[in-house]
Formats: C-alpha cells, sequence, structure tokens
C-alpha cells in the first residue's frame, strides 16, 4: 500500500489520529520516539523556530528545506502545514504543493483564508484552489477558518452550517480531509462529523480553555483526526522562558545534569 493510502486508512472516525505537531527535524525524531503515528508540522512553530510571523513571510525555500529535513528524519508519514498554500492564484499554489510532494510529503493542510485577508476564501475561489492542491496527489486537509477569532458563544447552528456547506465544497474540490479549528463547541464538532463527506480534524483545546480531557471525547463525536497544532510549541517555548529565567536569576536550572 502506498504511503498516502497507508496515511489516509489512519483517519478513522471514532478511533482518530492523534497528531502532536512539530517544527523541525529534531521535534520531529523526538515525537517519533514516543509513539507517533505520523508526523505533522505547525506552521506557527515552523516559522516561530526561525524568527519569522505566521503569516507566509517565512519563504517558501525555507519551509520545503525544513520540511525535507523532517522527511528524512523519520520514518513515519510526515503532513506539512502549508498555510495557504503559498501562491497567489490557484495555478501557483498548485506548484507550491506539487513541490512539497517532491520531497516525499504524504499530505498538506491548507487554509482557506488568505495572507493578510480577514474574510474567508469564497467558497469557488477557495474550490479551485484545492484542486490545483488535490492534482499534487497528496492528503489534502482542508481548514476552515470559520470559528477563527470568534468568541464561544458565537459557534451556533449558523456558523457550524456555514462549516458543512464548505466541507461539502471542499471535498468535491477534491480534498481528503476537513480540518474545523478554534471551536470546542461540541454540538457543533458532533454536527460537522455527522455531514461532512470527508473525515475531520479537529484541534485539540484543553479542559481548562473549555475543551477537552482526554482525546476520547472527541472520538465520541466522530472526529477521525486531532491535532495538537501550535501548544506543542507554546509549552517548548514556555518551558525555555522559565528555565532562563531562573537560571539568569540565578537559581539553579529546572532540569538535571
Amino acid at each position: 500500500m502506498p504511503a498516502i493510502d497507508e496515511f489516509r486508512a489512519l483517519h478513522r472516525p471514532g478511533k482518530p489520529l492523534i497528531l502532536f505537531n512539530v517544527w523541525d527535524a529534531g521535534s520531529a525524531r523526538a515525537v517519533a520516539q514516543e509513539g507517533a503515528r505520523a508526523i505533522a508540522t505547525g506552521s506557527y512553530g515552523v516559522a516561530g523556530a526561525q524568527g519569522f510571523e505566521d503569516d507566509e513571510s517565512f519563504p517558501i525555500t525555507e519551509v520545503l528545506s525544513n520540511a525535507r529535513r523532517i522527511i528524512t528524519a523519520t520514518d513515519l508519514p510526515v503532513t506539512v502545514d502549508f498555510s495557504a498554500g503559498y501562491g497567489d492564484s490557484p495555478e501557483a499554489a498548485g506548484r507550491s504543493v506539487t513541490a512539497v510532494a517532491a520531497l516525499g510529503a504524504v499530505g498538506i493542510n491548507l487554509e482557506d483564508q488568505l495572507p493578510g485577508e480577514n474574510e474567508l476564501n469564497p467558497i469557488p475561489a477557495q474550490m479551485k484552489r484545492l484542486r490545483a492542491a488535490a492534482d499534487s496527489g497528496l492528503f489534502i486537509n482542508a481548514r476552515c477558518d470559520v470559528f477563527l477569532d470568534v468568541p464561544a458563544e458565537g459557534h451556533d447552528a449558523g456558523r457550524t452550517a456555514i462549516a458543512i456547506d464548505r466541507a461539502r465544497a471542499y471535498a468535491d474540490a477534491g480534498a481528503s480531509g476537513f480540518f474545523i479549528g478554534f471551536t470546542a463547541d461540541r454540538r457543533a464538532i458532533a454536527a460537522i462529523c455527522e455531514q461532512s463527506p470527508i473525515p475531520v480534524n479537529a484541534l485539540w483545546t484543553p479542559l481548562a480553555e473549555g475543551g477537552f480531557a482526554s482525546h476520547a471525547e472527541l472520538a465520541d463525536l466522530g472526529v477521525a483526526r486531532i491535532s495538537h497544532g501550535v501548544r506543542p510549541w507554546f509549552a517548548a517555548m514556555a518551558w525555555l522562558r522559565q528555565a532562563a529565567r531562573a537560571v539568569h536569576g540565578g537559581a539553579a536550572p529546572p532540569y538535571d545534569g
């Protein structure tokens, strides 16, 4: 079975693929050694590790170089968070995605909010970008930002319906999965999972932020893939700052050795 087919088979509603997102070859190797079934990058951490913002200002040549190092660091399938596709047109984005495929990746994430824009890309325009990306043969995880920057009380039936419409359209355009992030609303997630024609990827939200106590709770809603997104990067940087603060303040470092 080809690697992409094997990766696709890991997306099972009720028994989701868990992705603890990485940012470089070292973090990929560490996660791989701890029982991961696949490796996924997170664009925020990838850019942040090199001092860039998460807005496609991190040059695509560097994105590809970083992805190549990650892919060669592990035998696990690797999917690359590719922002909005690194292309001003569907054709340009398609060429960029093809470059990722040439490295040996099995998939990408593709967002529906373009850099510098405050609104979602109109469905017909986004479908063109997804079709161009799907021509690469990769597992295209179509991210929908309908809940991004919307207060939790706004994660209602109307906004859920928008997400479902986009899931159907994105599937028609050749997407392999539908990534719905930035919500922990159980009704919304369950409805999207029930009505999406392609497997649903949810973004992990911890219980302390109104989210979930375990992956099993998301699995019970029908989710087929759970991403931890930027949280591993934030946690790693928080530890680093805490350790540096302690050392520079004259305290013992918070680690052995």
